[in-house]
């Protein structure tokens, strides 16, 4: 009576371990959520609309002066040019905005080539479709692939490929040589890219995302996903956004239409008046982040932990061997919610196969006090696991 795909399926590692950091009363630096409330404006303006804006169904594509937000935002961001009227599909989410894509470019047997580590929902939703995933392994401290790592995972069945970037959980930019290498290969074959880029917003140090749809040859083979939930700390609020070009945006249209049909026209409002009035958002708080991601490495790097750059994103990693840590990254994540109080995320349950086995995951997009205590405490976690495993 059951879908097999979901009958035996385990809970995800986010459930599992904010379950037992509620269970053992521990910091919780696993689930990518932050500690401040987003900005007021956008509340008070999602709260007006409520009020009095209208309330009943919109358009499944998205209020019209949300989708030209999109495309102004965009089009002052990143160079891009969308038509609102026939490029954007608004979302709930952009979960819901990969479910979209795959339903709409996804037939039974397709191969989809991933690349793992991997956002734990890619991989079912892609078998949900009837697809084949086909995973292209990266490992630390670089994450990048090659040229002949792309030539050995297309086969003469792919039909899509799924790209993050910014990348959770590593905090990577993928590099512009990387794009190309990926673009040239999908070109070449006319295949279609699914691009998660729902970090977009959140890049530090001056680093840049390049979107593959703005690549040469690009425009009409790439869906870009963004997320208003990330633009604006809102993760909650589920609104994304769908762009493609004119060959595939009626058939993710189409899509979106069958699963959620249409999204809260409150938020969808509020978003539309954030994209137009960001103020110094879009600078204030990657400049926050960044403080914050300074801070919890400073205080692990006291510790005596090994801390991986992050470019983007809420999360860095560590190297839990460098560290001075001589279990797996699950076994110690464990011990670190359940002895000392802090959750985090052990990179391996982003691999179906080959799994690196010794990186850890971090949020810090906490309160200084929260990352401040985390580094303390996973130092304490250290010190049980020397005395368990007797290194």
């Amino acid at each position: 009576m059951v879908h097999p795909l979901y009958m035996g399926m385990p809970p995800t590692i986010f459930d599992e371990m904010s379950g037992l950091a509620r269970a053992h009363g521990a910091l919780n630096l696993g689930q990518g959520f932050p500690d401040d409330p987003g900005p007021e404006a956008l509340r008070r303006a999602a709260a007006e609309a409520v009020l009095h804006g209208y309330n009943q169904y919109p358009a499944s594509r998205g209020l019209p002066e949300l989708r030209r937000a999109v495309a102004a935002h965009y089009a002052r961001t990143q160079g891009l040019s969308f038509d609102p009227d026939t490029q954007i599909t608004v979302t709930s989410g952009a979960t819901e905005a990969l479910a979209c894509a795959i339903l709409a470019l996804v037939e039974p047997g397709d191969e989809v080539i991933l690349f793992q580590p991997a956002y734990d929902a890619y991989a079912p939703l892609v078998r949900r479709a009837g697809g084949v995933p086909r995973f292209v392994t990266l490992a630390p401290p670089d994450w990048r692939w090659t040229a002949g790592q792309l030539e050995a995972a297309f086969t003469p069945r792919t039909r899509a490929v799924i790209l993050n970037t910014p990348v959770n959980p590593t905090g990577v930019v993928v590099p512009q040589e990387d794009l190309e290498l990926l673009a040239a290969a999908c070109r070449a074959r006319s295949i279609p890219v699914i691009c998660d880029e729902v970090w977009e917003q959140l890049v530090f140090d001056g680093a840049v995302h390049r979107p593959l749809i703005a690549l040469p040859g690009m425009a009409d083979l790439a869906v870009k996903i963004g997320s208003a939930g990330k633009m604006f700390g809102l993760t909650g609020w589920k609104v994304g956004f769908l762009c493609a070009g004119p060959a595939l945006s009626p058939a993710l249209a189409r899509a979106h239409q069958f699963l959620t049909f249409t999204t809260p026209p409150n938020l969808q409002s509020a978003v539309a008046f954030g994209l137009e009035s960001p103020g110094d958002w879009f600078t204030q708080m990657p400049a926050r982040l960044q403080a914050s991601r300074d801070r919890l490495a400073a205080a692990l790097r006291r510790e005596g932990f090994v801390v991986a750059h992050s470019q983007a994103t809420y999360f860095l990693t560590v190297d839990l061997p460098g560290s001075g840590v001589d279990e797996d990254d699950r076994a110690f994540a464990l011990r670190a919610v359940t002895q000392a109080g802090v959750a985090a995320i052990p990179v391996s349950a982003f691999y179906e196969t080959e799994a690196v086995t010794r990186v850890l995951r971090l949020c810090f997009a906490k309160a200084d006090d929260v990352l401040d205590e985390a580094a303390m405490r996973l130092a304490r976690a250290r010190d049980l696991s020397l005395g368990a495993t007797g290194a």
